[in-house]
């Protein structure tokens, strides 16, 4: 059964965007033709093609009309934030026009180029359930939803990176019957997930892999320290630590990467034991 088809002013208004953005018919027969639009490219000027495109993915029971979106959206969503980028702020009042139109129709575009909404497969497993299961898959969108906030919210993108790894790390030592911190804060409860899964640096004999986990640490120890000089949840005095999307960016993933190893690490654990 075919996903529901993408709203017309979607349609509209993403040809509109994307057809000015690249103003190539060659760039653009590229672009749709990799992210599985069917036929040969339909005729008209850059904004009139892109529209019909899109138009007859809905038409054709054989496309996810959706994934088409979502793939043609990618490298014009997720474009680089620089601050010395002279067309920098057309582009962001472009990107939202974007943001908005899928709003109004309850789709939300994510980093990677995936459009989630209701009826779309949107998350409806709660945060905790997601890693109490160590579903990796099922994780992704919560790195998407941070990830996609880097550059309108890089404070608030920073608070959530830290959100998730203390979520993990709360389902982790009450899945495990570990005796919680008291003080439930990302490092002491990094510290407890670390000591039961042998994740401390001198815990492991290989010399090579010391330093890694030793930046595991550091990682932890770096995200609770920024998110509480510039993340979104604190208050802040009159200096306050301003967060920039590239430093954001990093934070969403390194703490993916630290949560990713530390699931498959404990995935394996449960299946030696």
């Amino acid at each position: 059964m075919q996903t529901r088809e993408v709203p017309n002013a979607v349609i509209m208004v993403v040809g509109d965007v994307l057809g000015e953005h690249y103003y190539s018919h060659t760039k653009l027969d590229t672009l749709f033709a990799e992210n599985g639009a069917p036929g040969d490219p339909p005729s008209g000027n850059c904004v009139r093609k892109c529209q019909a495109w899109l138009k007859r993915c809905n038409t054709d029971p054989t496309v996810n009309p959706h994934a088409v979106l979502g793939g043609v959206l990618a490298d014009f969503m997720d474009r680089v934030d620089d601050p010395f980028w002279q067309e920098r702020e057309p582009y962001l009042q472009q990107r939202k026009r974007v943001e908005d139109v899928l709003a109004k129709h309850d789709l939300k575009y994510y980093s990677g180029g995936r459009i989630v909404g209701e009826g779309l497969g949107a998350p409806s497993r709660t945060l905790a359930n997601i890693l109490a299961s160590r579903d990796l898959d099922a994780l992704q969108p919560e790195f998407d939803r941070a990830l996609a906030s880097v550059i309108s919210d890089p404070a608030g993108a920073l608070t959530a990176a830290c959100a998730i790894v203390e979520s993990f790390c709360k389902v982790y030592i009450e899945d495990r019957g570990l005796e919680m911190p008291s003080k439930q804060t990302i490092m002491p409860l990094w510290s407890a997930v670390a000591q039961d899964l042998g994740l401390r640096a001198a815990s492991d004999t290989s010399n090579d892999i010391r330093p890694i986990l030793s930046g595991l640490a550091a990682i932890v120890d770096g995200l609770g320290a920024y998110r509480t000089h510039a993340g979104s949840a604190h208050g802040h005095g009159r200096k306050q630590c301003k967060v920039q999307p590239r430093h954001a960016r990093l934070a969403v993933h390194a703490a993916h990467t630290l949560v990713a190893f530390a699931i498959e690490t404990w995935e394996e654990h449960s299946h030696s034991a």
